[in-house]
């Protein structure tokens, strides 16, 4: 069942995070509802320890632009009939304004991110109400994001400015926003932290009480960078040096503080690229391209399950639904 981020942040406030996991192709499509789900309709096997968890599905522009937007769609329309206890989001990661309204005319979406961070206060916040004014006409919720997070966010190059507690507040009242993402010491990409730097709590804190109870945040480039994953990259032939993510023990006590949306998508990209690299090597005479999807589903399920439990939303989807009447 396809719901709003509303509508999983009214239940996870101060409690939990929902994981929002970028997709891309069939196998994390698969993968991912195994994980927050275990058995399918059609399908028997199941994950050891699948979550039972609400969860949001991202789609970015690149991703949108891979092939065709449509395929995506379809695999997530054919998704929720394979996997009827779902309930999820389908949300617009990182979305300039003409992308929005594009999501937000499709009738897919049930929620769209526009991202004016690039601009000054005041721009974005004109950019974000028109989005706002035109996916609330649809019943559509709207995502915006204040500050700055370094890396490489689709073809946006950012540099690090964190968020300012009375911008915010002006920021949420005049654009009219349903959720924020904040730059509280996250960056995109694999490369996010150097020595022992981490999340920046003090700025949480004083975001969350300075906005209206209970406003929803949203802590983007949240990927943990685990080291085992980026060890065997390497021992498989890859060469990622020196990269390093959030901490998951941040996880909780960052939503204990207002943060109902954890984005997580590196970690994933991870996962394919390990065992794609790992396959290829170990059976170099294979040009099967199920091979390593076989191989990649469950252990992308597994993944799903591991961060779910670490962002506190394992074991939630029961409560999720009596929350909406279902």
């Amino acid at each position: 069942m396809i719901v709003t981020t509303n509508d999983l942040f009214r239940h996870a406030y101060g409690n939990y995070a929902v994981g929002a996991y970028n997709i891309n192709n069939l196998e994390q499509t698969v993968g991912l509802f195994r994980g927050n789900l275990g058995k399918s309709k059609s399908n028997e096997e199941a994950v050891n320890k699948a979550t039972s968890a609400p969860f949001i599905i991202q789609i970015s522009r690149g991703a949108r632009g891979y092939t065709d937007k449509r395929f995506l769609e379809g695999m997530i329309r054919n998704a929720e009939v394979v996997f009827p206890e779902a309930i999820f989001a389908v949300h617009l990661d990182h979305g300039t304004e003409e992308t929005c309204y594009d999501c937000i005319e499709s009738g897919f979406y049930s929620s769209v991110m526009i991202d004016a961070s690039h601009e000054l206060l005041a721009k974005n916040i004109e950019i974000t109400r028109r989005v706002v004014e035109r996916a609330h006409a649809q019943g559509i919720v709207v995502e915006a994001e204040l500050g700055q997070l370094g890396g490489v966010e689709e073809d946006v190059v950012g540099s690090v400015c964190l968020t300012e507690p009375d911008e915010a507040v002006e920021f949420v009242e005049k654009s009219g926003c349903d959720s924020l993402a904040v730059a509280i010491g996250t960056s995109h990409g694999a490369y996010k932290f150097s020595g022992k730097q981490g999340l920046h709590f003090d700025v949480l804190e004083k975001i969350q009480k300075a906005l209206p109870a209970r406003f929803p945040l949203v802590m983007h480039g949240s990927s943990s960078v685990p080291k085992d994953w980026v060890d065997r990259i390497n021992a498989a032939g890859g060469a990622l040096k020196n990269a390093s993510g959030v901490d998951e023990k941040q996880y909780l006590p960052a939503a204990k503080m207002g943060v109902c949306k954890v984005n997580i998508d590196t970690d994933g990209r991870l996962v394919w690229c390990a065992i794609h690299r790992e396959y290829f090597r170990d059976k170099p005479e294979d040009f099967d391209l199920r091979g390593p999807g076989k191989v990649f589903m469950p252990a992308y399920a597994d993944y799903i399950v591991h961060k779910n439990t670490m962002l506190g939303s394992a074991g939630q989807l029961e409560g999720v639904r009596a929350s909406l009447g279902k």
